[in-house]
């Protein structure tokens, strides 16, 4: 029996002491990992048609391209590679600006290494149900709602015969708002309960993830039927509008 390939990681970091301790670690708990110093390379790496990796960890500050960019160019060129951002960049507005951008985790510097491998196994496992169309349990973890389907496994949106890919955070988004069905939810609800900031946060930012979710749920984002705004508020999700 032919044993399987190691999953392949790929580190994106500038600073090279940091670099080598976080590959030297993966590469003690069987993953193969590889390192780029700069954003540009990282992208040149994971759009590389002749490349496989099953995951990124990406720093935030990189000497070109910021690790923002980075995230945002290889999700709008539909590749779903799970992205760890690691960085030093805690801030509650970096950690929006990381998931806006694309990432599916966020895990500040100095970060303890088992935290960081459970976050890892923990994408990882997501990635690998997504790619086999499998899941641990017969039950699937799924939504249906005017001829659409979300499964909270793959983060897989099915929408006629289309089925998207969420990031995580698209889908944490969307299910917070599908168990609050009919109730209006206000922005700073969904920024605790979603994204657990506590903090002083801008929570307009949210509107940037609901402006995406409608692009995906609804036959015409710009009059809403699902995701609906809440003057003052928020917004309220309705699963079946009645026309």
């Amino acid at each position: 029996m032919t044993a399987a390939a190691p999953q392949r990681v790929l580190i994106v970091e500038d600073e090279q002491h940091l670099a080598e301790g976080l590959r030297f670690n993966l590469e003690a708990e069987g993953f193969q990992a590889e390192g780029v110093d700069s954003g540009r390379r990282a992208v040149e790496r994971l759009l590389d048609s002749g490349q496989h990796f099953d995951l990124v960890v990406l720093d935030v500050m990189l000497p070109d391209l910021d690790g923002f960019t980075v995230a945002a160019e290889v999700r709008g060129r539909q590749n779903f590679v799970p992205i760890l951002m690691l960085t030093a960049r805690g801030r509650p507005e970096d950690v929006l600006k990381g998931f806006a951008a694309g990432a599916d985790d966020y895990l500040a510097k100095p970060a303890e290494l088992p935290i960081l491998l459970a976050r890892i196994g923990g994408l990882l496992r997501r990635s690998s149900w997504t790619r086999s169309g499998s899941r641990p349990e017969p039950k699937t973890d799924r939504f249906s709602f005017a001829g659409k389907t979300i499964d909270f496994d793959t983060l897989g949106l099915t929408v006629g015969e289309r089925v998207l890919q969420l990031t995580l955070m698209e889908a944490n988004l969307l299910r917070y708002l599908i168990d609050h069905e009919g109730k209006a939810v206000s922005r700073k609800a969904m920024l605790e309960h979603v994204w657990g900031l506590h903090e002083d946060t801008d929570t307009r930012a949210i509107d940037n993830f609901i402006v995406r979710l409608r692009r995906y749920i609804e036959s015409e984002p710009a009059r809403p039927k699902h995701v609906l705004t809440v003057r003052g508020v928020g917004y309220r999700f309705v699963a079946n509008p009645a026309s």
